[in-house]
This record gives structure tokens, sequence and C-alpha cells, in this order.
């Protein structure tokens, strides 16, 4: 084990490269028109259903509601008719002249209610793209915007990473952002490179190893001759990655699109019959327009996507209760689909941070458990390397009383060295068996190359404690499992009658040890980001529906590529955060199993909620082509049937029916045949 600088290295560039990202909050909200547009219309249709209520002469309201009709309504009108113009109908515009018609016949509160709901989910999507869009740009800021070029004579020169060229030379001091991908040809040191690799432990780095642009640097400064132009970076590779995987998500969505197209043809050609066809068989004028927007006011999909989304809203607002915030009703829907889910290590089935779980004391030392520790944690304690935190964290566990160290020094690749109540202690890597100085005396190394072995062969961290040089006793570290993570992996596989398996940048070691504790068998370690798209898409190619759980920038490639992208939410990079579908707000697993279970249950209510307000259209739809329906009747009828499944939806906001979820697997795997999607008409929404 190396140690870091004695005192914290420099944050500067994490903060610099946060503060280029996405803006967040209320700017990215006020500065998007949609949003604006919709907030306006909103309030004018609030203000103006106040107005009716409190008895107002009907010219006030009518102004309001008539303002809300323009204000949320304008965007998608334009949008339908340069659709049209491209000889394509969508919903939108048949939405707008649904509105239209209601209030040419005195329902323009129906109508300004259809506006304002179209207007507000249009705004969501807008919001959601844009901030994933933002992200993706932001990931860029990993690497420094600038590096220091060396030229022959060791002439040293600040340029812009950008233009770095391969061949080129570039000094890493310590504590900085590596500038680009490269070779070590000088130096060793420690880099952080979870934010590639997602392993939880920084690695050495020495002469003819790679390092990757945006990793951070230890203690020792490195000299990296560049191998890849910044365009191609590792990096940004995952960028374009996140594009074309986030584009290809997209296109899935064009059956919801082309269910909506014909649906609007539909209603539009079939409200041109009602009208066209009486007149030309000599029906009068009045009653018959009054028929064909009757109509179209009873056909309209609002019914529709108000029966689709109270029950998917419900369930949204209960799992978000109960930390899961889940970006869309589309996602939530597609949760009851997955047929395998896929978790990253570190982080994610665990919480990424190390601890000591072995003590073993050498023979050669005699010192008990608690005196090497407490040996090592008081040499390691002005270290701020993560190891040296996890073996201070143990000593205090166990209430060990630490001494002050003195002639502290650090050595990158070997470990720290300090002198501990009049002893010289030396704590690190098991490069220490090999160090001159300790390998000398031979007191106890071999027992501890055998200890070193062992710890290693279980996908443990060795990490050995040499006092006055006698190997006093080796520790074992390891990133510690999350609590819930071997009963999630069980239930999870209950549900979808498919093990989950494992996609992690940590060593195959400490992969296949983890996956034996938690049940999975399929371990697939040693992965860059792109290699786990790969992983993605063989899988996806098998047939399955996957989800992936991950938390860091490795894992947003994959998130993008899979079906679902769920991000860990405490310590979750904010490109994992943008580009997932959810979000565990609290880093308990044990949510997933209850979301998809959830979600099948929401589906279930959809189908009945669709089944009836498609029931209750049909009838009003008979009526109105066999007889005249009366308007009041029928605007009565269409939005009755709203209320009920309305109704019927909220049932998923019960506290019980979060309890109950995943409780029991259910009768068929989710979403093994089933091919319908009940969103078709409101995946705006």
């Amino acid at each position: 084990m190396s140690s870091t600088l004695s005192a914290s290295p420099p944050q500067v560039n994490h903060d610099t490269a946060r503060t280029r990202g996405p803006r967040s909050g209320l700017w990215v909200v006020l500065s998007m028109a949609e949003v604006r547009w919709a907030a306006a219309a909103t309030v004018l249709f609030a203000i103006g259903g106040a107005l009716q209520l409190a008895g107002a002469p009907p010219v006030v309201w009518w102004a309001f509601y008539l303002a809300c009709y323009v204000t949320g309504g304008w965007e998608p009108a334009l949008a339908g008719l340069q659709a049209l113009r491209a000889r394509t109908l969508d919903v939108d515009l048949l939405m707008i002249v649904a509105a239209l018609l209601a209030a040419a016949i005195g329902q323009v509160f129906e109508g300004a209610l259809l506006i304002v709901i179209f207007a507000t989910s249009g705004a969501l999507e807008a919001f959601v793209t844009r901030r994933t869009a933002d992200s993706v740009r932001a990931l860029l800021d990993l690497a420094p915007e600038q590096a220091t070029r060396v030229h022959p004579g060791d002439i040293e020169e600040q340029v812009d990473t950008a233009d770095l060229a391969i061949g080129d030379v570039v000094l890493v001091r310590p504590g900085e952002l590596v500038g680009a991908d490269g070779e070590v040809i000088d130096g060793a040191s420690e880099v952080d490179q979870a934010s590639i690799t997602g392993e939880p432990m920084p690695v050495l780095k020495e002469t003819g190893d790679e390092v990757f642009a945006g990793t951070l640097n230890g203690t020792g400064a490195l000299r990296i001759r560049v191998n890849r132009a910044a365009t191609d970076s590792v990096v940004a590779r995952i960028v374009a990655m996140v594009e074309e995987a986030s584009a290809t998500k997209a296109k899935t969505q064009l059956f919801i699109e082309k269910v909506e197209q014909r649906y609007s043809v539909g209603v539009v050609v079939s409200t041109l019959l009602i009208f066209g066809v009486p007149l030309a068989l000599g029906a009068a004028f009045e009653p018959t327009l009054q028929r064909a927007m009757t109509f179209m006011i009873v056909a309209s999909p609002c019914a529709v996507v108000l029966a689709t989304m109270p029950p998917l809203l419900s369930a949204i607002a209960n799992a978000g209760r109960h930390g899961l915030l889940v970006k869309s009703a589309v996602v939530m829907e597609t949760f009851r689909e997955v047929t395998l889910v896929a978790f990253d290590k570190t982080g994610t089935l665990t919480e990424g941070t190390p601890r000591v779980a072995d003590v073993r004391p050498l023979p050669a030392g005699r010192l008990d458990e608690n005196e090497v520790l407490r040996c090592a944690a008081a040499a390691e304690r002005p270290s701020e390397h993560p190891l040296a935190r996890a073996i201070a964290a143990a000593a205090h566990d166990r209430d060990l009383n630490l001494p002050h160290a003195q002639d502290f020094s650090s050595t990158p690749g070997r470990g720290v060295t300090a002198t501990v109540e009049g002893r010289v202690v030396r704590v690190g890597s098991p490069a220490l068996l090999t160090d001159p100085a300790v390998a000398a005396a031979n007191k106890g190394s071999e027992d501890a190359r055998d200890v070193v072995a062992e710890l290693e062969a279980s996908g443990r961290t060795a990490v050995v404690v040499v006092v006055d040089d006698v190997h006093v006793g080796v520790l074992g570290l390891a990133d510690q499992l999350r609590p819930d993570a071997r009963a999630t992996v069980a239930a999870l596989t209950a549900l979808t009658g498919a093990t989950p398996v494992l996609l992690t940048g940590d060593n195959h070691g400490a992969a296949t040890r983890l996956a034996q504790e938690v049940g999975i068998t399929d371990v697939r370690a040693g992965l860059l980001p792109a290699d786990k798209v790969t992983h993605v898409k063989a899988l996806q190619a098998a047939g399955h529906r996957v989800l992936l759980v991950g938390d860091g920038v490795n894992d947003a490639p994959a998130m993008a590529a899979a079906n679902l992208g769920v991000a860990m939410g405490r310590h979750g990079s904010d490109l994992a955060l943008e580009t997932s579908d959810a979000v565990i707000v609290r880093d308990e697993l044990a949510i997933l199993p209850k979301i998809i279970d959830l979600s099948g249950r929401a589906h279930r209510v959809v189908k009945a909620n669709l089944t009836f307000a498609a029931t209750v259209i049909a009838v009003l739809v008979v009526w109105d082509i066999g007889w005249i329906l009366p308007l009041p009747l029928g605007v009565a009828g269409h939005e009755g049937s709203t209320m009920v499944v309305g109704l019927n939806g909220l049932r998923l906001l019960r506290a019980g029916v979060w309890r109950r979820a995943g409780s029991r697997p259910p009768a068929a795997v989710p979403g093994a045949a089933s091919t319908e999607h009940p969103l078709a008409l409101s995946a705006r929404s």
C-alpha cells in the first residue's frame, strides 16, 4: 500500500469541474421556454377556474381560459402544423383541435384543462432532455482544461489539453488530474481511477502503465506520453457511448408515436365522415356539426391519458416516498418488463469504502490482533489514503488508544513509515516483503507471504505491518457489502426468473469473492465502460430486458444502453444520476424488487382502467353515431368515466401497497411475452 499526501490533495480541480457542469435547480427551470409557457398556462387556468367558481361574469373567466389556450397551446399547435406539413398527424394537434371545438360549444373549462395537461407534460419532457444533455456535455470537464507539456531540456509549457497531440510528454504533479490518456514513462504514484473503472482503491502506476484522462494523481509525480488524442480519450468515448445509447433507446419509443398517429388519424377521419356523410344526404347543418363536435370530444384520447396516468403517477409517488425517484410514467411501466438485473460492484453492491475485514498477527511479532492494528493505525493516522482511513477507523471501532506518530513519511507504491512509541513502524503493500531493509532480516517474511497469498486469493487487499524490521502482522481490507445485498439478489432472482449478473471494473478475485457472498454466479470483471456496454448488448441480444444498477461515470454508458438504468443516489456521479431512468435516494437495494412488483400492479390497474375508459368511449361513440347524444350527457359520461378511473388509480398511493410489493413472486416472468404498451397515448406525460 502507498499513502497519499499527509494533507488532503487539492480539491480545486473537482470543484472547478463541478461548477462548469450542468446548472441545476431554478436556473435550469426558468431558462426553458417550455417550462415558462406551461407555468403561465397553469396559472391562468387556475385563476379562470377560481373566478368561475366565485360567480364572476363569464366574460372575465372566459378571458383567462382563452389566455391559457394561447400560452399553453401555441407551441404544440405550431409543432402539429409543422408535422402536418410533413404529412403526419400527431395527437398534439388533435388535442388542440378538440380543445378549440370544446370552447366553440361552450365547454371552455374542459378544453383549457386539456391544454394544461399537454403543456405540462411537454415541459417535463423538455426539462429531462435538457438536464441529460447538459450532464453528458459536463462529463468532458472531468479532464482538466490545461496540462503541463514537457519539451526536450525539461522546458515546461502550459497548454490546453485539447491541443495535446499523440507523442507529447506531460507532467502530472501530486494531486492533479491527468490531462490525457497515455503511458507512464517516468515516476510512480497511486492514481484514483474510480471515475473510469469503478475500482474502489487507488492503483499504483509505474513506468509502462496506462493512465486515463480525468483520473486523480496521488502523491508522486508522473511523466506521461500521450497515446490518444483528446477526441479519442476514454472520457470522450464515454460521452459518445452515452449519446449513442440514449438515441438508440429513444428509437424504441417509435411504436408509441405510431399508435398516437393512427389514433389521431382515425378520430379525424371519423369526425369528417360523421359531419360530411349526413350533410351529403341532406341532413341539417347545425345538428350535424354538433354531433361531429360531440364525437370528437367523447372520442378524444384525453380520457385514455387520464385513465392511464393516475395509477402510474400514484406508483411513482409511492415509490418516491420510500426513496426511489422514477423519472417518468414510461419508466414506471417498463420496470415490470425486466427479465435480468445487472449490478455494478463498487458503490452499488458495496458501500464503496474499504474496511478492515481481517487482522492476522504473525508468530515473529508476538503481538495480538489489537496491538498489530494499534501500531498500524498510529502510523497511518497522518495519511489521507483510503486504506489508511479504513485502518484508523477499525482501531477506533475497537476503542484502541492510538499513540502519536513521529517522523512520518510516505512512498508511492510502498506505504508509510513512522516512529511510534520509539519503534519504527512500516505499513504498506506486499512490496514491503521485498524491501531490502526488511527482507534481509527475514523475520517473519515467509509467514507474511503465506498470509498475503491467502488474503489476496479471497479477494482482499493485503496490507503488511512491520515493526523494527519484524513482520508482525497482515491486515486484509475489503469493500464493505451492503447489508441488504444478498436478500435483494435472492428477491430479484425470484421476480425475474434469472440470477443477476455482476459487471465491474474491479479485479476478478475481488469480484468473485463478493459475488459468492451475495449469490451471483455470473461474474464479468476488469471491464472498462465500453466493455460494460458490450456485455449489456449481448444480454439484450440473448432476449433479456436488462435493468442495470450503478453509481459512477463508468456506469453511465451501460445505463443508457440498458432497457432501464437505476443510479445509487447518495454518492452517484452527476452523469449517472442524469443518465439513469430512476434514482435510489437512500441507497437501499431492497427497493428494487419492490418497484418491479409495484410496476406490475400498476400495469394491471392501467389495463383495468383502459378497458373501462375504452368501453365508455365506445358506448358514447355508438350512441352519438346511431342516435343523437346530447352534448351535456356526452361530457358527463366522458368526465365521469375519467373520475372513476382516476380514483381507481389513486389506490396505489396507499402505504399498504408498498408494504405488500415484492412480498411474493408474480405468476409469470414480467414482460416475457407481452408486447402491449398501455402508455401508447400518454408517452409525453
